[in-house]
C-alpha cells in the first residue's frame, strides 16, 4: 500500500499532505520570522476558547502530559490539596503526577461506563474544604466517555476551588467558552483535534490567577508563570522548541480555519463516529459506552466472544489493510478502541470497516459479538 497507514487512535493521528509539507524547512528558535509564528498560534488558541481577553497561552515542549505536569506544579501551592475526579486511565495519571509533584492528591472514583456526577463533587466539596484544586478530564479517552464540564465547572465556581481541566482530546472539537466556562487551567496538545503532530502542548491559564504562580513549581523546564513571562518579554522559548511542530501546527489551524473552526470538526467527527459505531454494529460488534456519553472522539468496543479472537492477530489484519487500531484501556473487560478524529472523514471510516471486515475473515471469526451476559437486553 502507497498512502501512509490511516491512524484510528486518540494520537498521535492522521494528518494532511499540507501539515506534512510544512515541516520540510528548518528554522531557527530565534529568528523573527519563527517568533511571529509562535504568536500567531498563540492568538488563534485563545480565539477558539475565547479566551482573548480573560485568558493566557503557555506553550510547552513535549507531550500533553508534560503540560498537565506542568499545571499542576504552577498552579496548585505545594500546600494546595488537590480531587481528582476518576473515571478512567488518564484520570489516574492525573493522579498519580499530581502525587509525584508533592500535592495531597484525593480520587473520587466513578466506574469507567459513566460519566463523573456533580452532585457527588459537591457532596464531597462540602466534606473536605481543604481541597483546593479539581482536576477533571473532560473526555477520557481510557473509554471515550464524555464528562460534563460546564456542570463541574460550575460547583468549583460554586465552592471557590481551582477548577484544572485535561481537554487533551477534545478541544478543538468539542465547545469550550471560556467566557461561560470558569476554569483555572486547560490543557491541550498540538497532536489531538487540532490535527497537527505530537510534540507541543499548551495550557490556558485565568488571568486573575496567573499571578499567584510564581514560584510555585518545582520544576524549571515545567514552569508556566516563567516560560509566560519570558515569551512576553522576548517573543521566543525559554528552552529550544520544537520548531518543526510549530510550523506544523500553524498550518494545521490554518486548515482548522478554512474548514470552518470548531463547529465543523465537531460536525465531521460527529458522522465518523456515527458512521463507525453502525458499521461495526452491523459486523455484531458492541460499543461499550451509552450512546449519551460516548464523545465523538473514539470508541470502545467489546472483544468478540469467540475463541478465535486474539485482539494482536485482529490488529495485524488491519494493519495490514492500512489501519492502525487502538488496544483497549479499561481495567475490568477486554476492549479495542478505534478512532474517529484526524484528517479523516466517512471515507476512511467505510475502508476502515472494509478492512475490519476482512480482518475477521482472515482470523475465522463470523461475528463481533461480546460473550452473551454483555450483550443489550
Amino acid at each position: 500500500m502507497d498512502r501512509d497507514k490511516i491512524l484510528l487512535t486518540p494520537g498521535p493521528l492522521t494528518t494532511t499532505l499540507r501539515t506534512k509539507l510544512a515541516m520540510l524547512r528548518d528554522w531557527g528558535s530565534w529568528d523573527s520570522d519563527f517568533k511571529l509564528i509562535t504568536a500567531k498560534v498563540c492568538q488563534q488558541l485563545l480565539r477558539i476558547i475565547n479566551g482573548d481577553d480573560s485568558h493566557v497561552v503557555v506553550p510547552l515542549q513535549g507531550s500533553g502530559t508534560f503540560s498537565v505536569e506542568a499545571a499542576v506544579a504552577s498552579l496548585v501551592p505545594r500546600d494546595g490539596h488537590i480531587l481528582v475526579l476518576d473515571n478512567g486511565a488518564y484520570c489516574k495519571r492525573a493522579a498519580k503526577l499530581s502525587q509525584m509533584m508533592g500535592r495531597r492528591c484525593t480520587t473520587l472514583s466513578f466506574p469507567e461506563d459513566q460519566a463523573v456526577c456533580p452532585e457527588t463533587l459537591e457532596k464531597a466539596l462540602q466534606a473536605n474544604q481543604s481541597i483546593s484544586h479539581v482536576i477533571l478530564v473532560h473526555c477520557e479517552t481510557g473509554a471515550g466517555v464524555l464528562n460534563p464540564l460546564e456542570a463541574v465547572a460550575q460547583q468549583c465556581e460554586r465552592y471557590n476551588k481551582g477548577l484544572i481541566v485535561d481537554a487533551m482530546s477534545s478541544f478543538a472539537a468539542l465547545p469550550i467558552d471560556a467566557q461561560k466556562i470558569r476554569f483555572d487551567a486547560l490543557i491541550a496538545a498540538s497532536g489531538k483535534c487540532l490535527e497537527g503532530v505530537p510534540g507541543m502542548g499548551f495550557v490556558f491559564i485565568r488571568s486573575a490567577v496567573l499571578k499567584d504562580c510564581e514560584g510555585q513549581s518545582q520544576s524549571l523546564a515545567m514552569d508556566l508563570y516563567d516560560q509566560f513571562n519570558y515569551m512576553k518579554q522576548t517573543g521566543q522559548w525559554r528552552f529550544t522548541p520544537p520548531t518543526h511542530v510549530l510550523v506544523a501546527l500553524a498550518e494545521a489551524m490554518d486548515q482548522f480555519e478554512e474548514e470552518g473552526g470548531q463547529p465543523a470538526r465537531l460536525k465531521r467527527y460527529q458522522s465518523n463516529c456515527k458512521a463507525l459505531i453502525t458499521g461495526m454494529a452491523r459486523l455484531g460488534f458492541q460499543s461499550f459506552l451509552e450512546p449519551s456519553i460516548q464523545a465523538p472522539i473514539i470508541v470502545s468496543f467489546h472483544a468478540p466472544a469467540e475463541a478465535c479472537y486474539d485482539f494482536q492477530a485482529f490488529y495485524a489484519a488491519c494493519r495490514a489493510r492500512g489501519f492502525i487500531l487502538y488496544p483497549g484501556k479499561l481495567t475490568q473487560l477486554e476492549t479495542f478502541r478505534v478512532g474517529c478524529i484526524g484528517a479523516i472523514d466517512a471515507m476512511e471510516i467505510e475502508q476502515a470497516l472494509q478492512a475490519i471486515a476482512l480482518a475477521m475473515q482472515d482470523l475465522g471469526l463470523l461475528s463481533g459479538a461480546p460473550a452473551a451476559h454483555l450483550r443489550p437486553n
